[in-house]
């Protein structure tokens, strides 16, 4: 027997009447080239997203079809998600800072029809255009009189575009089932896979953000997502917030500069942000150096690579809770979420310490289990490692336009990440390496992401990351790479590796340690095992 309930579809275009309707007034404030501090509210943002889709409908496309984008966070891009999307057409958001040849790759592998673009990012179409030739055109993000020249044909303005319909469009129905956005993966060898999101995974993965251990967003929020719209969705923030009728501050092409992010929280009155390290080390230094505070600002979602303990204790002391997510691109992204700020007062300050690192707990939504080298499901007891498996409505089946992919090739029915992790009684679960830079010195595994933490602690390092090596007597050994910190350069091995006494086991201290001006990184800033693995192919220890 089934229940006497309502068939209606989950659909994006529901959020975006929901919103039009119920949360038309709530603002979204933008940094844009043409505009500073735009500002108009989620009623305007809808309806030019209905005039966009008029035009759109124009272009003699067919459902399914995708059309790419290459734009900073801001209200225009905003708009494309959901014209795109909720006409029936996929969302194809590509990230700027991908080889030029990976995004030719990317633009031809999924066939899209338009591009819409920045004006930031035209020098870099001018030079991949030519070798896009199923691009029919290529939209500029940027009113009519500051279209700048370019040899680029089939130009057309956005502004235009908007400006040759009325808000009278109506959406189509369309099956939940559907696709709604394709992101491509940023893998360190091959070429990048495209993830297909339905419209039924992007709104149940937006329900699932709300929750108060995973984002806890309000209408009483104003969130300020600097984790790019063109990284897996800005981690679902522009479905989720709209949900809610949260206020959103896009930093657009500012999301990297301290200073800016500072203004904006403070003067917009943000309470939450999300963003990868790298971002909270930027804000976090301006904040030393000008004496200023963020008082509005309530707590920040860390992801994208591991969350050095010295950011999150930094964060403490301007009353701000730092969450660690963890998550992939197959997965939409959200994976787990550490929210052990909830009760701190059951931990002492050295298990705190301990327990936030982590990547915190599955959200509901996603099932999680380790398991061995022959498949056999491991312990959650907090000590077992084991390859990290999911599945879940919001994860991947397979790559687009890759049937029969890897994506469930150790089990049918789970993803294998491809991350090493432990999960305690609680359900904590830790990232301890990725399977293929796990390190087996004398049969026993070395976490080398646990080695980093603790090397980024020192406040004379900037960045670390730690590869095996041959070992004429342990099979592996760990290296430990090391950035000196600004006006460090003076720091030894010695008291980096007297720096680890207490910290780790023994058997895990880095056999030895190597300076480098840089470490190689992926587009989306995740450290290149591999690069430096080729740099340091001919290392041995003495």
């Amino acid at each position: 027997m089934n229940g006497l309930m309502m068939d209606t579809p989950l659909s994006l275009s529901a959020i975006l009447h929901h919103a039009e309707r119920v949360n038309g007034s709530a603002e979204i404030v933008s940094v844009t080239r043409d505009n500073p501090r735009h500002r108009y509210t989620y009623k305007d943002c809808f309806q030019r997203a209905r005039q966009l889709a008029g035009a759109l409908a124009t272009w003699n496309l067919n459902p399914g079809d995708r059309i790419g984008t290459l734009c900073w966070n801001d209200y225009r891009h905003m708009e494309t998600y959901y014209a795109v999307a909720c006409s029936g057409y996929v969302t194809h958001t590509i990230n700027p800072r991908l080889f030029p040849e990976q995004i030719v790759y990317i633009i031809n592998h999924a066939e899209d029809r338009y591009v819409f673009l920045d004006p930031d990012f035209l020098p870099l179409v001018e030079a991949i255009a030519p070798q896009c030739p199923e691009v029919e055109g290529w939209v500029i993000l940027a009113p009519a009189d500051q279209m700048p020249e370019t040899s680029v044909p089939n130009v057309l303005c956005y502004e235009s575009l908007i400006a040759s319909h009325d808000a009278s469009f109506e959406f189509p129905a369309l099956d939940e089932d559907s696709a709604c956005a394709l992101c491509y993966t940023s893998g360190t060898t091959g070429n990048p896979k495209g993830v297909l999101y339905s419209h039924r995974s992007t709104k149940v993965h937006a329900y699932a953000g709300l929750m108060p251990e995973v984002m806890g967003l309000s209408r009483m929020d104003s969130i300020l997502p600097i984790v790019p719209m063109f990284h897996v969705n800005a981690w679902g923030i522009p479905y989720s917030a709209p949900m809610v009728g949260a206020k959103i501050v896009f930093p657009g092409n500012k999301m990297g500069d301290g200073e800016t992010l500072a203004a904006l929280i403070n003067e917009e009155k943000v309470t939450m942000s999300a963003g990868v390290p790298t971002v909270w080390l930027g804000l976090l230094n301006y904040l030393k150096q000008s004496g200023l505070r963020v008082e509005s600002l309530e707590r920040v979602i860390v992801g994208g690579s591991a969350c050095p303990l010295s950011i999150m204790e930094d964060f403490d002391k301007y009353g701000v809770i730092t969450r660690v997510g963890w998550g992939m691109t197959e997965m939409s992204p959200l994976g787990s979420v550490n929210a052990c700020d909830m009760n701190k007062e059951d931990y002492t300050p050295e298990q705190f310490a301990k327990l936030r690192q982590k990547a915190g707990r599955p959200v509901f939504g996603v099932e999680m289990k380790i398991v061995d080298d022959e498949g056999n499901e491991l312990p959650w007891d907090g000590e077992a490692f084991g390859s990290l498996l999911v599945r879940g409505p919001w994860i991947c089946s397979s790559y687009f336009k890759l049937e029969g992919s890897d994506a469930h090739e150790r089990e049918e029915g789970w993803f294998e990440t491809g991350d090493v992790a432990t999960i305690d009684p609680e359900g904590y679960m830790a990232i301890t390496d990725r399977t293929k830079d796990v390190i087996k010195s004398g049969g026993e595994w070395i976490s080398s992401i646990d080695v980093e933490n603790v090397a980024t602690d020192h406040p004379r390092i900037a960045e670390a990351a730690v590869i095996g090596r041959p070992h004429p007597k342990w099979t592996e050994r760990p290296l430990l790479i090391v950035v000196r910190a600004q006006g460090a350069d003076d720091l030894t091995v010695e008291e980096v590796l007297d720096w680890f006494d207490g910290k780790i086991a023994k058997w895990w201290m880095p056999e030895a340690v190597e300076f480098i001006d840089e470490l190689p990184h992926t587009a989306t800033g995740k450290i290149q095992k591999v690069r430096l693995r080729e740099i340091f192919a001919d290392f041995s220890f003495e």
